[in-house]
């Protein structure tokens, strides 16, 4: 019987397996056009409100569905879709990784944001947490100069000093209403620009599409550990359907995000990436009739700021 070795590519009684094929469709070379540009914009902001949308619904059934159910279903949904969309196409190819460990540890670190945040959203407004969320960027060149011993300019150096400075605004350590729940998204702010260090590690050799796959499979595995553990089916239709929902936000989100940075430079997408902050503030409002109050709204804002002059900086 033959049997499929998806790390080498071939069958264990050698006889040579279909090629793999790019699962992105041939994009011209030119990603400073502006019709590219155009596209990959209208793409990010599709993104940022996809995960506008996972975080809202993730806040309003934390207090019905335990967190374990709510990553299982959400990776399930992801590595599903996934498999639909891309196996037509692509076949046993798109189980093909070229550095499995990296795709392995990538998956981790994903599985312990999602469950991270999910925890912390409990606790946190979805606005405030998008916010503290928005430090990524910053942190990657932090992270950059630490870790991969990169040079950062002064200026680069200011602007991250004023984006946690803003975060220390909105979680107001010192305050009546600081709780560790406060603290956590600071971690994931860690955890996260991790995250794109070692995803900027794979695209030479890692099909993007691969790695969707193998980041929602490793989820699923880890969770379905758990699962027996924190069974909890949801009490009614609503709860199934807004968990579904859920994970359909996560994995298109994520897949319309790679398309983006396909079409476009990170350098023209990444200001645009702050109307989650917008979305999640928005939708903080209408569900929960959340609003931020003046510290808050002006460290999102010193945030924001800092992020898109940073992004600035990089085009240049």
């Amino acid at each position: 019987m033959a049997i499929w070795w998806p790390w080498t590519g071939w069958h264990a009684n050698s006889r040579p397996c279909r090629p793999p094929r790019p699962i992105d469709p041939p994009i011209p070379v030119n990603p400073n056009h502006p019709t590219h540009v155009g596209r990959g914009i209208a793409l990010a902001v599709l993104a940022t409100l996809c995960f506008a949308l996972l975080d809202t619904t993730s806040q309003y059934i934390g207090a019905a569905v335990p967190v374990i159910m709510v990553i299982w279903v959400r990776f399930l949904v992801q590595t599903l879709l996934t498999l639909g969309l891309l196996w037509p196409e692509r076949g046993r190819g798109l189980l093909v990784a070229h550095r499995p460990g990296w795709q392995a540890l990538r998956g981790l670190i994903m599985v312990a944001c999602s469950g991270g945040a999910y925890l912390s959203l409990q606790h946190v407004p979805v606005g405030e947490f998008t916010a503290i969320l928005m430090l990524v960027p910053l942190t990657v060149t932090l992270l950059a100069a630490r870790l991969l011993r990169e040079r950062v300019n002064p200026l680069n150096w200011l602007l991250v000093a004023g984006g946690f400075a803003g975060a220390l605004i909105v979680v107001r350590p010192k305050g009546s209403d600081f709780t560790f729940w406060l603290a956590l998204p600071l971690v994931l702010v860690v955890l996260n620009a991790l995250h794109q260090i070692v995803t900027s590690h794979m695209v030479k050799t890692e099909d993007s599409g691969t790695t969707h796959f193998y980041t929602g499979l490793m989820g699923l595995i880890l969770s379905s550990v758990l699962l027996p553990w924190a069974w909890s089916p949801p009490e009614n239709l609503l709860l199934w359907a807004l968990l579904i929902l859920l994970g359909v936000f996560g994995s298109v989100g994520h897949y319309v995000l790679i398309r983006a940075f396909h079409l476009a430079p990170a350098s023209r997408l990444t200001p645009f990436m702050y109307a989650q902050i917008a979305f999640a503030t928005l939708g903080g409002w209408i569900v929960f009739g959340h609003t931020p109050d003046r510290w808050t709204v002006a460290g999102i804002g010193l945030i924001a700021l800092c992020g898109m002059l940073g992004a600035s900086l990089r085009r240049r």
